[in-house]
C-alpha cells in the first residue's frame, strides 16, 4: 500500500512538472507576472507616455520619477507583484512617475541623446512638476538612462532635481572589465586614421547602425551566457515549482521582447561615450554643445552592480568625483547590470538603503 501511495505521488509531480513546461513552452502569456501595478497615464507624445503611480498613503512632496533606458520594456520596474521597484516606493510614501518611451522603431533611427535629454526630458518633467505640485522632483536613471538624467541635469538650468539617482552607467567606460579594454584598443587604433575616425564617429548614416530589438534580445543574452544557460537548468531541475516557472516566463519574456535602438542613439551611446571615453574627464561634447558633469548640485547616489560584467564598478565610480554636489553616496547593489534592479538581493538589502537614502533628503510631508 504504501509502495502504491508513493508510485501515484511521483505519479502525480510528473504531471504537475508536464503540466508547467507545457505552459511555459507553449501558454508563456498565462504565467507572466509583471505590470500588475494600476497607474494613470498622465500624458502622451507620440509613442511616449508618462504613467503616474500614487502613493498608498503620500509622506514626501517631491514625486519619484523614473527615466527608463532604451531597448527595453516597462516590466523591469514592476516585475512581480511581491517585488515591484514601484510598488515598494508607493509603499512607502512617494509618488512615482515612470516615462515610458514607447516602441521606438525604424523611423526614429534619427534620435539622438539631445533628442531625449535637451527636447523630451525637459517637456515631460515640466509635466511632472505640474501634475505633482511639487517644484522638485527625485530622478532615476539606471544603465542609458543614468547617463540621460545626467546629462540633463548638467544641461538643463535650473534642472528641477533635488536628488539624482544614477545606477550602472559607464562613466569611466575603459576601466569596465574586458570590454572596456576593447574599446580602448578600438579607439586608439580607430585614433590612427584621421579620415576612418571622421566617418565612424561623426558621418555613418544612420540607418546602417539602427539596431532592431530582436538584435538587443540577443545581445543583451550574448553578454550574459552564462546567466542564460543557468536560468534554464534551474527551470528544468524545479519544474514542479510554479512559482519559479512563473519567474522565468515573466523574466524571459522581459528578455525576449526589447526594442530598437534608434541609430542616433548608437551613434551617441557605442560611438561617443564607450569608444571616445569623454566622461572619464567630466564633459561630453554632442554636435556642438559641451555638456559638464561640474554644472550638477543635487544630492547624488552612484550605484553599482557587484557582479555586473557590462558596467562594472570601477566604470561607475568616477562620477563621484565629477559634480559639484556636497552629498554623495556610493553603494554597491547585489547582482549584475540587470539584477541590480530586480533581483530578490537587491530588493532586500539595496532598497531599503535607496529608500532611507531619499526619504532623508525628502521634503516630509505633515499629516492632518
Amino acid at each position: 500500500m504504501q509502495r502504491m501511495e508513493s508510485f501515484k505521488s511521483v505519479i502525480h509531480q510528473q504531471q504537475i512538472k508536464l503540466k508547467h513546461l507545457s505552459a511555459r513552452i507553449f501558454n508563456e502569456k498565462s504565467l507572466i507576472l509583471s505590470q500588475t501595478t494600476p497607474y494613470q497615464v498622465i500624458a502622451e507624445f507620440e509613442q511616449t507616455q508618462i504613467r503616474y503611480y500614487a502613493a498608498a498613503q503620500k509622506r514626501y512632496k517631491e514625486p519619484l520619477v523614473f527615466v527608463a533606458p532604451l531597448a527595453i520594456n516597462m516590466a523591469i520596474y514592476d516585475l512581480y507583484p511581491y517585488r515591484s521597484l514601484i510598488q515598494y516606493f508607493q509603499g512607502h510614501g512617494f509618488d512615482v512617475y515612470l516615462i515610458d518611451w514607447g516602441r521606438l522603431t525604424y523611423r526614429d533611427r534619427h534620435l539622438n541623446f539631445l533628442s531625449f535629454i535637451g527636447q523630451a526630458l525637459p517637456k515631460y518633467i515640466q509635466v511632472i512638476r505640474e501634475h505633482s505640485q511639487s517644484d522638485e522632483i527625485s530622478l532615476h536613471g539606471w544603465s542609458m538612462a543614468g547617463i540621460f538624467v545626467l546629462l540633463y541635469s548638467a544641461l538643463n538650468q535650473p534642472n528641477y532635481v533635488k536628488n539624482l539617482i544614477v545606477l550602472g552607467s559607464p562613466i569611466d567606460s575603459y576601466a569596465s572589465g574586458r570590454i572596456g579594454k576593447l574599446y580602448e584598443w578600438v579607439h586608439k587604433n580607430i585614433d590612427r586614421n584621421k579620415k576612418l575616425q571622421q566617418r565612424i564617429y561623426n558621418g555613418l548614416p544612420k540607418r546602417f547602425i539602427h539596431s532592431p530589438g530582436i538584435l538587443n534580445a540577443l545581445g543583451f543574452k550574448i553578454l550574459d551566457p552564462k546567466g542564460w544557460i543557468v536560468g534554464h537548468i534551474q527551470l528544468l531541475k524545479n519544474l514542479e515549482n510554479k512559482k519559479l516557472v512563473q519567474e522565468h516566463a515573466t523574466l524571459g519574456n522581459f528578455l525576449n521582447n526589447m526594442i530598437d535602438y534608434p541609430g542616433g542613439i548608437n551613434q551617441d551611446m557605442l560611438f561617443n561615450v564607450w569608444l571616445q571615453n569623454p566622461l572619464k574627464h567630466g564633459s561630453i561634447q554632442l554636435k556642438n554643445q559641451i555638456i559638464e558633469l561640474k554644472n550638477i548640485q543635487s544630492s547624488l547616489l552612484v550605484g553599482a552592480g557587484r557582479s555586473d560584467q557590462l558596467v562594472t564598478a570601477d566604470a561607475v565610480k568616477p562620477l563621484t568625483q565629477l559634480t559639484k554636489s556636497s552629498d554623495v553616496t556610493f553603494t554597491l547593489i547585489p547582482g549584475g547590470h540587470l539584477g541590480l534592479m530586480s533581483s530578490q538581493a537587491s530588493s532586500e538589502e539595496f532598497w531599503p538603503m535607496f529608500k532611507d537614502w531619499l526619504a532623508q533628503r525628502s521634503t516630509h510631508i505633515k499629516n492632518e
